[in-house]
């Protein structure tokens, strides 16, 4: 063996080495996450709230605990099959990136651990990009490969692989992932470390020269061509270094095309089928829910009518039906499909992948220095982008689409209500979206395209708040995880917009709920409803029970007004069937039997025995309705003398089988419950007040008048869609405020002020409030329809700008 050829194998042992030593140091922290795992899980389910959440708590526990010792195991395993099966012979080859179809579960797996990678990939961006050069450098690769256990997204996808192999679900691991992220990241970050700090040790790139990177960057080799590097990776920071390594730092998951599912042909169908039955019309049939006439549809039909005007007058001008892109490409859309590699033009795709990548790379600079002047150098690049790209549009419809996207940007950038930073994340999708538009026809044909939706739910979210109040935000945190995800997968086309739209909602409505005192408000409100319906049920079971009962009206209007109220507040706060609730439970079937006719010495005998214990039952139960003093009394006063006829058999008998009947229903009336009446809830400041004696001070409580309104305002208020800025004109005070949660039933509507204050509205009054106009969207129309209708003037104020 040469010197050479040792030099060589010493210099890839020292790399294997670092690696195990990279495994050693983090897969000692899975026992301990599982661990963190089964204390968060605990906590939930001991929580009390929605008894159907309760429930799923509770099963995830059981699931975990059952499962967890394996899922450790198979994750251990896994990381050291990783480690041993690591490719370090460099990515894949131009020859090996077939496309292959993968179901929608693998996609769903791969974004689900990209989160965890992502996190890793901020946490460590440093320590991980140094370890990456001196491993290249050992190895004379120019990058890691795939499967290199040094990547964060080969670490997390072992985690979350093994889960769903253990047999755990997503959504548990949802539920958890932040407990997950907790655990590893200074673990991971502190081997990350120790793996530089030995490689330095043995003499290997103690000072690390980033030039020559740079440049093989700027170079734009094809795997940076295909989206995997980020600018910054933490998240479009002005370091230099991180700027540098947009083409190799990479995101996490460094894309392989072949691990997502791309649906080859059928394009012409798309075409022909999707684009015209969505572009139809003026606006039929985007109303979800409500009927004809409604201010909610009117605005849906004028925003669906800009997106007509902008098809008639692009097709004008081509002199054929313009659906958004272009049929003679044949690019595959099937199932949400984006663009595949080599689809139509190469030359086309490429220059779309290499703006990409250099818009990226530009746009740390994007968030220094003075506001206007970025903005105006984003416009400029942006343009001369635009432009580099229609000359090498293989069709005039891909021109046009190429132009209309940059304009709908171009004043996504230029809104001023959007703060500044995160108007930079924004503007990073302009490629992702215009790969959409040209492989799927129906973004310009319908409000609902997911990149449409996802665009609108996070722009309304921002231009509520002020600049301050989003930088260094977990808002901004988010968006920039959004958009970092969607760079990730280029080849998914809409499926990524979706997944990643519904887990910015979730995220929402965590986000807008984080205070103490908004916690604490929900809790109330939620319980409030609860307990509410719970009464109406209960008085409803017991109106069923009753109804073939001779029972005085005094005792009746006692059980429905009082009791119901009595149980529902009881099954919230010890659960339906805890001994406390049953007692109480027994004591309605107690007091129908006492309020019937005595005959027999031996029943009056029996009364009273136990009548004290009754009395005592029945003022337990007022006192937790807060019925005390005079109040309490007089209810006893009344069902003492109803008691007194009863002894002197001036009542009617009731027979014994109907009061057993009775009292075995009781036990368990839950299981009779149906959704009737849930619509009529009352609703107070006291009510909230008495329930965990919460001041109601900073909450206006706005419940129903009994006003009737219509079936299509009702679906409009249960449209409303969390995060949304709307004007609120109460008591002729109008006020901003931001829509934070709904309940579970769709009866309460919180909305937060920011000055503090807090608005919870009932449904009835909510759709009355819309119906009136004193509630009223802040922004007329969403993001993307007005970026289209600005769009669309510049292209009817100069029509050669669509192909030139």
């Amino acid at each position: 063996m040469s010197s050479q050829e040792r030099s060589q194998e010493t210099a890839r042992q020292i790399a294997r080495e670092a690696r195990e030593r990279f495994v050693a140091a983090t897969e000692g922290v899975i026992a301990p996450t599982a661990q963190a795992i089964r204390s968060r899980l605990d906590v939930l389910a001991s929580q009390t709230g929605n008894v159907r959440e309760m429930h799923q708590n509770r099963d995830d526990l059981v699931a975990f605990a059952e499962h967890q010792s394996r899922w450790v195991g198979l994750a251990a395993a896994g990381w050291r099959k990783a480690l041993a099966s690591a490719s370090t012979a460099g990515t894949q080859t131009s020859a090996s990136l077939g496309l292959e179809l993968i179901g929608d579960e693998v996609v769903e797996n791969n974004i689900l651990s990209s989160r965890l990678a992502l996190v890793i990939q901020d946490k460590a961006s440093f320590e991980l990009n140094d370890l990456r050069l001196r491993i290249q450098h050992l190895e004379g690769t120019s990058e890691l490969g795939q499967k290199d256990v040094l990547r964060p997204e080969v670490l997390a996808k072992n985690l979350v692989d093994q889960w769903l192999a253990a047999g755990l679900s997503r959504p548990m691991w949802t539920k958890v992932q932040d407990v997950v992220q907790a655990q590893i990241l200074d673990v991971v970050q502190q081997a990350y470390k120790e793996a530089n700090a030995f490689l330095v040790a043995r003499g290997v790139m103690p000072e690390i020269d980033l030039k020559g990177f740079v440049k093989r960057a700027h170079g734009a080799p094809s795997s940076a061509a295909m989206g995997m590097g980020v600018a910054g990776g933490g998240g479009g920071g002005s370091n230099s270094r991180a700027a540098g390594l947009a083409g190799d730092a990479g995101m996490p998951g460094g894309f392989a095309p072949a691990a997502i599912g791309v649906n080859p042909g059928g394009a012409q169908a798309a075409w022909s089928g999707a684009a015209h039955g969505a572009m139809a019309g003026n606006g039929a049939g985007t109303a979800s829910a409500a009927g004809g006439g409604s201010p909610f549809v009117a605005a849906r039909q004028r925003a669906q009518g800009v997106l007509s005007g902008l098809k008639r007058f692009v097709s004008a001008r081509l002199g054929s039906d313009f659906v958004g892109g272009s049929a003679a490409q044949g690019v595959a859309a099937g199932g949400g499909g984006g663009m595949a590699p080599g689809a139509g033009s190469p030359v086309f795709v490429q220059a779309i992948m290499d703006a990409e990548v250099a818009y990226r790379a530009a746009a740390s600079r994007y968030v220094v220095g003075d506001e206007a002047t970025a903005i105006q150098q984003s416009v400029v690049d942006m343009r001369r982008r635009t432009a580099e790209l229609k000359k090498k549009a293989p069709t005039t419809a891909d021109k046009a689409t190429v132009e209309i996207v940059a304009l709908m940007f171009q004043a996504i950038l230029a809104e001023e209500r959007i703060p500044f930073s995160a108007r930079v994340w924004f503007a990073r999708l302009q490629m992702p979206v215009l790969r959409v538009a040209i492989a799927e026809p129906e973004f310009f044909g319908t409000l609902q395209h997911p990149a449409r939706m996802l665009i609108d739910r996070m722009g309304s979210c921002v231009m509520g708040f002020d600049a301050a109040a989003i930088s260094g935000s977990a808002l901004e945190g988010e968006i920039r995880r959004v958009v970092q995800v969607i760079e990730q997968y280029p080849e998914t086309g809409q499926r990524v917009f979706k997944l990643v739209y519904d887990e910015f909602v979730a995220f929402l409505s965590k986000y807008l709920t984080q205070s103490d005192a908004t916690q604490r408000l929900m809790s109330v409100a939620q319980q409030v409803e609860q307990k509410e319906t719970m009464a109406i049920q209960y008085t409803i079971e017991l109106r069923k029970m009753l109804n073939d009962i001779p029972v005085r009206d005094e005792i009746r209007e006692f059980l429905f007004k009082i009791w119901a109220e009595v149980l529902a507040m009881a099954a919230l706060r010890y659960g339906p069937q805890d001994q406390q609730t049953v007692t109480l439970k027994r004591a309605a079937a107690d007091l129908v039997w006492a309020a019937s006719a005595k005959p027999s010495r031996t029943d009056r005998a029996r009364v009273i025995q136990d009548l004290p214990n009754l009395l005592q039952r029945l003022r337990q139960g007022m006192a937790l309705m807060g019925i005390e003093g005079e109040p309490q009394e007089q209810q006893i006063r009344v069902i003492g003398e109803t008691l007194s006829d009863a002894f002197m058999s001036k009542t009617d008998a009731i027979p014994a089988a109907q009061i057993d009947a009775m009292s075995k229903r009781l036990a368990n009336l839950e299981d009779f419950f149906s959704d009737e009446g849930a619509a009529q809830l009352p609703l107070d400041a006291a009510s909230i007040e008495l329930l965990l004696g919460v001041d109601a001070s900073t909450i206006e409580v706005v419940p129903d008048t009994g006003t009737k309104v219509s079936d299509e305002m009702l679906a409009w208020a249960h449209d409303l869609q969390v995060g949304n800025w709307f004007m609120l004109d109460h008591n002729n005070r109008v006020t901003q405020v931001q829509f934070v949660w709904r309940s579970d039933r769709k009866q309460l509507h919180l909305f937060a002020a920011t000055g503090g204050r807090s608005f919870l509205i009932q449904a009835g009054r909510l759709a009355s409030y819309l119906q009136a106009g004193l509630l009223v969207p802040a922004e007329e129309e969403t993001l993307t329809v007005r970026a289209t209708r600005e769009a669309l003037a510049k292209l009817d104020a100069n029509p050669e700008r669509l192909l030139d």
